[in-house]
């Protein structure tokens, strides 16, 4: 038997043989994260360089684009040397490294989006109160509150898959996964499925249950209310519900294709579906509320005319 502490290194099994086909790939992958990293930093620059973006739903925003750049870049360096890589292993305390990164990325990223619909429901339903009510301080704590609730989650999830004594090092994904390593454990692991469901729950449930409550009190006050209200709350939420419904998918391809048996589906269409919640949300965000927010397409274009005269 095995042990966490035995095992040195975790095989990587998803990764297939594409030859020169590596080289592209290599490419295109590195051309995204460049886009990603690209679009969330300049995103993030205008909003602190802009005092008139200093704002409670950009500094909400802020933090979402950071989170972007935080879980992307723990993803692409590793999957870039991989894709030039003969031998597809990982050390042990990078795997769990990874895990906690890709998690932690994942529990911000459903926070951050909880908090920004709190914020819209303010501005919309009570917009006389609103700089009474989401002051810059609180602003700060709700964000705070989003970092620290999904770090000490995802502390307590590793902590717990560390401790495991396990009978393999083979793990079926291109990157380190929690569940793939819990399925290799020797021992019982109710204590970490459990666990599981109770954090999924309070991250997952709790967030998306404050967003449907927050829109069916927005829609409420726009079915109610005047032309300029309803204007107000599509181009502010638009973006939002956008970015809600692009990671939600992502995360449910992620946990059809870890929790299920998908043998009869090609193994790029896994490969794509496990990577889809980490790669495609990240530019998505930047691109999506660079285009709906349309102080923000007014900062875009005085930046690029004063650089253009």
């Amino acid at each position: 038997m095995l042990n966490s502490t035995q095992v040195s290194y975790f095989t990587l099994g998803a990764y297939f043989d594409t030859k020169q086909v590596k080289y592209v790939l290599f490419l295109i992958l590195l051309c995204l994260y460049v886009l990603i990293v690209g679009s969330n930093v300049l995103l993030i620059m205008v909003i602190c360089v802009k005092r008139s973006l200093h704002e409670p739903m950009y500094m909400f925003l802020c933090s979402l684009f950071v989170n972007e750049l935080y879980g992307s870049t723990g993803l692409f360096p590793f999957l870039l040397v991989q894709i030039l890589s003969d031998v597809h292993i990982i050390s042990a305390p990078l795997c769990f490294l990874q895990i906690f990164c890709l998690y932690t990325y994942a529990g911000v990223e459903f926070c951050n989006l909880a908090v920004m619909s709190y914020d819209r429901y303010l501005a919309i339903c009570h917009p006389l109160q609103y700089h009474a009510l989401m002051s810059l301080k609180k602003v700060a704590l709700f964000i705070a509150a989003a970092w620290i609730t999904a770090f000490l989650i995802v502390t307590t999830t590793t902590s717990l898959s560390f401790s495991l004594p396990l009978c393999g090092n083979f793990i079926n994904k291109v990157y380190c996964d929690n569940y793939s390593i819990v399925k290799l454990a020797c021992s019982d692991t109710t204590v970490n499925n459990i666990y599981g469901l109770i954090s999924t729950a309070l991250v997952v449930f709790v967030s998306v249950g404050l967003i449907l409550y927050t829109y069916m009190r927005i829609l409420k006050v726009c079915f109610s209310g005047s032309k300029q209200t309803r204007q107000k709350a599509v181009s502010t939420c638009t973006p939002h519900l956008a970015s809600l419904v692009n990671f939600s998918f992502g995360i449910c391809f992620e946990v059809l294709q870890s929790r299920f048996n998908m043998s009869s589906t090609p193994g790029a269409v896994k490969v794509l579906l496990s990577l889809y919640y980490v790669t495609c949300q990240p530019l998505f965000n930047p691109v999506m509320y660079g285009v709906k927010l349309s102080t923000i397409r007014s900062m875009w274009k005085r930046l690029f005319w004063v650089k253009l005269k």
